[in-house]
């Protein structure tokens, strides 16, 4: 059965939704609280796996991703779904411990759209997942419009 993309308009009548992926109960906790007057949904996963598993059946809209975690690496995740087309467009926020240049180069070769050093900064945390479920929200909007001029133009009669 081929994936598909869920439509913006999907989105459209729900909450948002974040998934925390992180393998340490304790820090998916954390974020979990820090999140909490966030308004969105939110799942855990607990290591790489999972949280392909999770991306799947939550839909989410924007992935806190831990780095290192079991059985696929945050950079192995972050680059398996930018590269499929049906999940591309959600938004990742990477977080992690490691701090050295060649690790933030290989995030944004992954395809991350961000990324948070530990420990984490509630107010920066918050922030940045509002606005990247803004930017998600603006960005499905723009592609609904896409569609929506798509048929227009279908509809017109060959001139």
């Amino acid at each position: 059965m081929p994936t598909r993309k869920v439509a913006p308009a999907d989105r459209q009548a729900r909450m948002p939704r974040v998934l925390i992926a992180d393998d340490n109960e304790p820090n998916r906790e954390l974020l979990e609280v820090y999140l909490s007057g966030v308004g969105c949904e939110m799942a855990s996963a607990v290591d790489g796996a999972d949280t392909l598993e999770k991306v799947a059946s939550f839909k989410p809209d924007v992935i806190l991703l831990d780095v290192m975690m079991p059985k696929l690496s945050g950079f192995e995740v972050c680059q398996r779904l930018k590269s499929d087309p049906a999940t591309s467009p959600i938004m990742i926020l990477m977080v992690t411990a490691l701090g050295e240049l060649g690790d933030i180069e290989r995030a944004v070769e992954a395809g991350t759209d961000d990324f948070l050093s530990k420990p984490v900064n509630r107010v920066e945390l918050v922030k940045r997942v509002e606005n990247m479920l803004k930017l998600r929200h603006v960005s499905d909007e723009l592609e609904r419009l896409r569609s929506y001029i798509r048929t227009m133009d279908d509809d017109q009669p060959p001139r």
